[in-house]
């Protein structure tokens, strides 16, 4: 008796998570798979059709175009969000002082709500908005941009080699020659700007760039396999708000790796470069499998920063799969196709499915 009770208890404290998965998800999925074989508009009655609704997907140039959009969108988005978390990560391990501020900062973008920082981003990009704003303000003062890190470099250099010339430790970047580089070299620029040394150019036109309302594809000679500019411009707001979550699971992996690893790594004399390749790396390998695979999900199911822009891009440039779902099911002025719909998202799901486990077994070889 006591043995049925010690394997029924953990079935007991997941009956409340398979309840929901059973009702929620697993019958929705039957049912989505039931629709994608019949002809259905939610008015006449139900013809079954068999195949014919996948047979008509790839029929649809439309359907061509998200499937497109949304392998762009999952690979890059997946694997630059991916590379800044880990960046974002390692740099704010360091005992530095304030850096549970930075920490927090980082992560807020990830606990705002995606409507309120779409519409953000909305703004941000309009022809007069502040991007463009900013690039014209970097094209007039690029000699005053330039001016001002170059002196920061030769400042650095400069203190660098004073101390390695002493016979003292000291890195490329440490960050007290940092401050004092900056600092000092903005000073200066400061001076050269006011006693007309440097100026910034004058009569420059503003820079109007269209980031939504166009269909003009980054690079621009690279025929299908461009990136639309307004999908570009989701990919950016998509990694500004998702790299903070996977920068906080790569924190905690990494306050789980060991210190006497890299403590015996050093004693053999290696860099920092070489701890991260040869320590930090393989360490978080199930780290990495993990925040792959939820970016991976995450990327191919995008579908609220897309709806909300809306009409404010062509849907050509920005349509997924997942609002190509949404699309066919409730169109906004004809009969829904919901078994072009259901066939829809039951490839999606597949296809999801299959990418996970390619990947799955690429980061394992």
């Amino acid at each position: 008796m006591r043995k049925i009770k010690d394997k029924a208890a953990p079935y007991v404290l997941l009956s409340p998570y398979l309840f929901m998965l059973i009702v929620f998800f697993g019958y929705a999925f039957i049912r989505c798979l039931y629709f994608s074989f019949i002809d259905f508009d939610l008015f006449s009655p139900p013809q079954w059709v068999w195949f014919q609704n996948y047979k008509n997907l790839f029929k649809d140039f439309q359907f061509g175009l998200a499937l497109k959009n949304t392998l762009q969108f999952s690979v890059i988005v997946t694997t630059v969000q991916t590379i800044l978390a880990l960046i974002l990560a390692v740099v704010l391990n360091q005992k530095i002082h304030g850096i549970k501020f930075f920490r927090a900062a980082y992560y807020m973008p990830s606990i705002t709500s995606s409507v309120v920082i779409t519409l953000i981003f909305m703004w941000l990009f309009q022809k007069r908005g502040l991007i463009n704003y900013l690039l014209s303000c970097i094209k007039s003062g690029h000699r005053i941009i330039a001016v001002l890190f170059g002196l920061a470099i030769i400042l650095q250099g400069l203190q660098v080699l004073y101390e390695k010339l002493k016979k003292r430790p000291v890195s490329l970047f440490e960050p007290s020659f940092l401050i004092l580089s900056i600092l000092f070299s903005a000073i200066i620029t400061y001076l050269l700007v006011k006693t007309g040394v440097v100026s910034s150019i004058e009569g420059i036109e503003p820079v109007e760039n269209i980031w939504l309302n166009t269909k003009k594809t980054w690079p621009a000679k690279s025929g299908p396999l461009g990136v639309p500019i307004p999908l570009a411009s989701i990919m950016m707001l998509n990694i500004w708000t998702t790299a903070p979550t996977f920068m906080l699971i790569y924190l905690a992996g990494l306050q789980d790796i060991p210190k006497e690893l890299y403590e015996a790594v050093a004693v053999d004399g290696a860099t920092k470069f070489k701890m991260f390749w040869y320590v930090t790396r393989p360490q978080l390998h199930h780290i990495t499998f993990l925040v792959v695979t939820m970016g991976l999900i995450g990327t191919l199911q995008m579908f609220d920063q897309v709806a909300v822009i809306g009409e404010q891009a062509p849907l050509d440039a920005v349509i997924t799969l997942a609002y190509y779902v949404y699309i066919n099911a409730f169109p906004s002025s004809a009969s829904p196709k919901i078994g072009m719909a259901s066939a829809a998202a039951i490839f999606l799901a597949g296809l999801t499915l299959i990418i996970v486990l390619i990947q799955k077994r690429m980061i394992k070889n």
